[in-house]
């Protein structure tokens, strides 16, 4: 069975890029803005707790998930019998 290499990609895109926007906000709410971002804001430039980086997170995983999926559906559908 052959995966949709678009399909995948955008599925996981959507996941990890909701999933950083909600993590973001869900830290805004309990923690306050302007708490260190950590690792995820080394990796993605301009990303920080803060509404504005929410969406700058939410742009960087979108293109990030998109990738990672596209890339995993490709091997998968080449490695698979």
């Amino acid at each position: 069975m052959k995966l949709s290499v678009k399909a995948f990609a955008i599925a996981c895109a959507l996941i990890w890029g909701l999933g950083i926007f909600c993590l973001t906000w869900w830290i805004i709410v309990l923690e306050g803005a302007g708490v260190p971002a950590g690792f995820l804001g080394r990796i993605y430039p301009g990303y920080a707790i803060t509404p504005l980086g929410s969406l700058i997170g939410l742009v960087w995983a979108l293109i990030d998930g998109f990738l990672g999926g596209l890339v995993f559906a490709w091997l998968y559908n080449k490695l698979a019998p």
